[in-house]
């Protein structure tokens, strides 16, 4: 006899819902069990998301090659789908970073072949209108602007970035924008910023950020204007902007990854430092904040040293102890460069034409545990406290652990050298407003920027959340935040912990806006890792009861 079927809303659909639905499917798969699946959702691209989508501008691109784009599909979609490599027309090699408009088409696509893998136990429906509400009632209910849904058994949000209210002085901004007739624009979607760019050609432009997207806003008004790099040189379209200012708060730019294979796997981890992190982060996750620290810091010295000596960067174990130490007690304070030497510096570590610093093997390894990392954290319970200390420390090395190619990374010294890029301004400017744009102070440099490009994505503070659904579910008292500035309480399943401190079953939450409660959440390979897997582990469960 054929088990009843249970019923499941996803709210938010891009590639961490797709990964969460094909962890579902295997154990659903392996059952007598039919699951009735509706998927609330705006876009038309199914499983991309809006950071993925397949009408982004090509210029956006990833931050992780191919040979290292670990989300080959599940073996029960193999009949389906290929891996993406095999999958798209284009021709890459493992060192390219591809497009995101090129992987979302992917995931689309890969969405298809799930529900036609999956048909014997998904019957799914797309409704393509914003979830607004959620609530009880005789089960768990969902509202659009159509009506209510429902009642359902389960309901997963994996809503990746709702909206915010600005932060103050994007707010103070926006206003002033307003009065003004200003142009102040985020960074994505690339498509609608290189339209408006196209109207830039006479104008300096301001870029708030020094992060990962302020590469994707460099090409898009650049090359994607016309221009061109030919040579170690750019070649201009003139319909550029007449200068270009980007600026962060410490003005150093994330260093880039390793350039190719090779030079990449000489900060691999070997197997028995691999275990002996597990076994630190085993122990780490119950102590006190401060310990839980120098425990993880203390397993990242050994393969240090090892990379160190075998790149002929020997340091002592003294010289490595206190980088870290500085790292957990004022993260960045090491960077002593300017902006431009540091940019040119870490480019060469990344050829490996020079000895890569303690800072950059350690980035490294934090980048190649990040599985290791997240299993290990996700997957335990912690006081906010040590929570907060290991996340913090680990959103400080994401300098070096998240970092661009280092193609992008020439290319904006390649920018700097031309004269397009000024850095006169780029370290944590004063800002003066006027009614002709944005006054850029630093020192004794003073520089007038008409427009303004914000390339700073907000963080999953819950308090500066303005999507409705996710606030009426705090003010209904089914979300509470770990700790101030952080996300939703979760347990390992991804399970909501209410206000009243008790899991509100059957309704879980994956993703950024749980960050607190997990580690690591931007990540790619996150949304088809093990997170997906222990929440469909707990439908089941719960399914069993």
């Amino acid at each position: 006899m054929t088990t009843p079927a249970r019923t499941l809303a996803v709210v938010g659909f891009g590639p961490r819902g797709l990964g969460a639905l094909e962890a579902l499917a295997i154990g659903a798969l392996s059952r007598d069990v039919r699951i009735k699946i509706d998927v609330f959702d705006t876009l038309d691209a199914v499983g991309a998301g809006p950071n993925f989508h397949p009408d982004e501008d090509p210029l956006c691109i990833l931050n992780i090659p191919v040979r290292i784009l670990d989300i080959d599909p599940p073996a029960f979609m193999s009949d389906h789908i290929a891996p993406f490599a095999q999958w798209s027309a284009t021709d890459y090699h493992g060192d390219d970073f591809p497009p995101r408009a090129d992987l979302g088409a992917y995931l689309e696509a890969r969405f298809a072949a799930l529900c036609k893998a999956a048909s014997d136990v998904f019957e799914l429906t797309h409704i393509k209108t914003k979830a607004r509400t959620i609530g009880q009632n005789g089960g768990w209910m969902v509202t659009t602007q159509d009506g209510r849904h429902g009642p359902y058994d389960e309901v997963l949000l994996s809503l990746g970035q709702p909206t915010t209210k600005p932060d103050p002085q994007l707010q103070k901004w926006t206003d002033h924008a307003q009065d003004h007739g200003l142009d102040l624009r985020p960074a994505y979607p690339g498509t609608a910023l290189r339209d408006a760019a196209r109207n830039w050609g006479d104008k300096t432009v301001a870029i708030r950020g020094l992060g990962l997207s302020t590469h994707d806003v460099l090409r898009l008004l650049t090359v994607g204007l016309g221009g061109r790099f030919d040579g170690g040189r750019y070649i201009r379209s003139g319909n550029e902007p007449r200068k270009i200012l980007p600026f962060s708060r410490d003005g150093l730019p994330p260093a880039p990854k390793p350039a190719t294979a090779r030079i990449d796997a000489m900060f691999d981890p070997t197997t028995s430092e691999v275990e002996s992190f597990k076994a630190a982060l085993k122990k780490a996750v119950n102590q006190a904040p401060d310990a839980a620290q120098e425990t993880i810091c203390a397993a990242l010295i050994p393969p240090t040293l090892r990379i160190l000596g075998a790149c002929d960067g020997a340091q002592s174990r003294d010289a490595v102890q206190q980088w870290l130490a500085t790292e957990r007690e004022n993260p960045g304070a090491q960077d002593i460069q300017d902006t431009c030497a540091a940019l040119r510096t870490t480019i060469e570590m990344a050829h490996q034409r020079i000895a890569p610093s303690a800072g950059y093997v350690i980035g490294q390894l934090w980048r190649k545990l990040q599985n290791e990392i997240r299993r290990g954290v996700n997957s335990a319970v912690l006081t906010p406290e040590t929570a907060t200390a290991i996340i913090g420390f680990d959103e400080g090395l994401k300098r070096y652990s998240y970092g661009p190619p280092v193609a992008a990374s020439e290319q904006l010294l390649t920018l700097i050298d031309d004269g397009l890029v000024s850095l006169q301004t780029v370290d944590d400017p004063d800002i003066e407003l006027t009614p002709n744009g944005w006054r850029l102070i630093e020192g004794d440099d003073d520089l007038l920027a008409p427009v303004m490009v914000d390339a700073v994505l907000p963080g999953p503070d819950l308090d500066s959340i303005t999507d409705p659904l996710i606030k009426g579910a705090m003010d209904d008292g089914f979300i509470t935040p770990v700790d101030d500035g952080f996300g939703a309480t979760t347990l390992t399943d991804g399970s909501l912990v209410g206000q009243d401190g008790t899991a509100q079953e059957g309704l879980c939450l994956l993703g950024r806006l749980s960050l607190g409660s997990v580690i690591a959440t931007d990540s790619l390979h996150d949304c088809f890792g093990a997170s997906t897997h222990r929440w469909a582990a707990g439908i089941a469960d719960r399914n069993a009861k």
